[in-house]
């Protein structure tokens, strides 16, 4: 193999190894890694060379050529991916692997890591993860994933490494080309725009509103379902209706995760309701991956939606005999929803399930779009017409939703109220461009916003403590300054449903790019610049926003672009 082969493949394998272990999933013992990519030479290394270059940076001799053209930092970022330990119990492990979710990922990543015979190695993959999760001295590492590997060797198709590889590659390209083109169009659009809110309200604080807090637990007999979560009152003399915001989590979240946000738009004013949905909330999960509960069903993607509409049903009989709820008006309902809530809050306001789409994308599933895994479930369900819309939501935030292979452009369409769409750059889980970026594009409401958190993740608006998380995440994966991500969301989320639920106008200069702008860290207030990088002379998170009449150059500017990696297009 050629000295460009043979770096590529050095990459590759680093792509193959994060794979197997930055995501939370979990005979003889394997004494060689071979790459094999027809027609070319078998590409081979004996683990106990990779753990003598993993222990001291030990090259064998035939390999000093390979290592003299590639860059140190990647060597030495090599080095550290092979040893870097996992602190994960094999029980816990053991049920991640064996997941709905996640054995479909397994599957598709052993058709590059094979056994012996050339054979899909998920299988053995899952032995390994577990045996190595359960050494006490090691741990679970890249290594000794490969020893505990129960073939003579580990076989890299290398032909599908490099595809997924290039494709990660076009992914990142691309990914970094519509974040400097969204900065660039809310440059200009800032331009226009001579607001100074410097002279205005800042959202980022809290309002002038007190509240009273009450948890429900609520019993929808006709699904013998349990409905429980907290509701945030204003306490006005006011007899003013009270316009009220449904909150829905992601998956393995709770009513606390964003309770953050729900306190926030309670002192601006709103009733606002953190709904539990108990099918995939934080506590199934854990009884999950304890072996006390099933694995949550497919079905939850009907119920969630059921449940926000049942908690309305319900509200609005109980105001009928209770005074304290006579003030809130259901009829002037907004939603918010992370993640999975995301996809509920989509669903709510008229999105409809594709099954045509969820079909053609998911049989099979081929997508480096890691919540395809999750969308592709719809395919187990009854392909029918569900009628989730329900009218009295008048506006919906939805914060790195997942919708592209489930709802597609024309399930997005059906969409009519106004859509507050936010997402990460960075987000690994629900990428931005196929379920944000894209998605904005499709929707036929004219009062659309899209707001990228320039460096975001998936977990960077979240409030979880990680001792309290169910899956580990480290803090690469939770992002740069989480804390002022929260404040983001806060102020846009305040702006959103003052200007589309409260009717207040004078709330709309704030959903726009000057505002974001204005968040730079020159333009920080005193009590936020704690939140700035000090050594730098931006923040390491930034916030573009952008408003319907930029979807036609996103669109154009993607185009071109996503012709290149075709599995990463929605």
């Amino acid at each position: 193999m050629s000295p460009s082969k043979q770096v590529r493949w050095l990459k590759a394998f680093a792509i193959a190894a994060f794979v197997t272990l930055a995501i939370p999933t979990p005979g003889r013992a394997a004494d060689r890694v071979t790459g094999y990519f027809p027609p070319f030479k078998d590409f081979s290394v004996s683990v106990r060379d990779l753990e003598a270059f993993a222990k001291d940076g030990k090259i064998p001799a035939e390999y000093a050529n390979l290592a003299q053209q590639t860059p140190p930092a990647q060597l030495q970022q090599f080095r550290q991916s092979l040893q870097q330990r996992f602190d994960v119990s094999p029980q816990y492990l053991a049920q991640v692997v064996n997941s709905p979710l996640v054995k479909p990922l397994l599957e598709r990543v052993g058709e590059s890591i094979q056994t012996d015979s050339r054979q899909n190695g998920s299988k053995s993959l899952r032995i390994a993860l577990i045996q190595s999760a359960g050494d006490k001295r090691q741990g679970l590492t890249v290594l000794n994933v490969i020893r505990r590997f129960p073939s003579r060797q580990v076989k890299l198709n290398l032909a599908e490494v490099f595809t997924i590889y290039d494709n990660l590659t076009e992914l990142f390209k691309l990914r970094d080309t519509t974040v400097s083109t969204l900065d660039r169009l809310a440059d200009e659009e800032a331009q226009t725009n001579n607001t100074n809110f410097a002279n205005r309200l800042d959202l980022r604080s809290a309002g002038t509103f007190r509240w009273q807090k009450r948890s429900f637990a609520w019993r929808d007999r006709s699904r013998q379902r349990m409905v429980p979560g907290d509701l945030y009152v204003p306490q006005t003399a006011s007899a003013r209706p009270l316009p009220i915001i449904v909150i829905s989590h992601g998956v393995a979240e709770d009513r606390t995760t964003y309770a953050y946000l729900a306190e926030h738009l309670a002192s601006y004013g709103f009733a606002v309701a953190t709904v539990e949905h108990v099918g995939g909330d934080a506590t199934r999960f854990r009884k999950y991956f304890s072996g006390l509960a099933p694995a949550p069903q497919a079905t939850e993607l009907l119920q969630r939606p059921r449940d926000v509409t049942f908690f309305l049903d319900e509200l609005q009989r109980r105001a009928q005999i209770d005074p304290s709820l006579r003030q809130i008006d259901v009829q002037q309902t907004g939603l918010v929803g992370h993640s999975l809530g995301g996809y509920t809050v989509l669903a709510l306001a008229g999105a409809q399930i594709d099954f045509d789409r969820v079909q053609l994308l998911c049989n099979p599933n081929r997508s480096l779009n890691l919540s395809v895994l999750l969308q592709c479930r719809a395919k187990e369900l009854p392909p029918k017409r569900y009628a989730f819309q329900d009218p009295r939501v008048k506006a919906i935030f939805a914060i790195s939703p997942l919708n592209s292979t489930i709802f597609g452009q024309r399930g997005m369409s059906q969409i009519r109220v106004p859509v507050l769409m936010m997402g990460g750059s960075d987000d690994i889980i629900t990428p931005a461009i196929p379920e944000q970026i894209y998605p904005f594009a499709w929707l036929r409401s004219p009062d659309k916003y899209l707001a990228i958190l320039d460096k975001g993740t998936h977990f960077s608006t979240q409030n979880v403590a990680k001792s309290d998380s169910v899956f580990p995440v480290s803090d690469s994966f939770i992002g740069p300054e989480p804390e002022r991500a929260r404040m983001f969301t806060k102020a846009l989320g305040s702006a959103f449903f003052q200007t589309h639920l409260a009717n207040r106008s004078e709330f709309k200069p704030y959903l726009s790019a000057a505002y974001g702008k204005s968040l730079a860290p020159n333009s920080v207030s005193v009590a936020s610049k704690s939140l700035v990088d000090t050594n730098a002379n931006r923040p390491s998170l930034r916030l573009n926003i952008v408003s319907a009449s930029a979807a036609e150059s996103i669109v154009l500017m993607l185009q071109p672009e996503t012709s290149r990696a075709p599995e990463l297009a929605p």
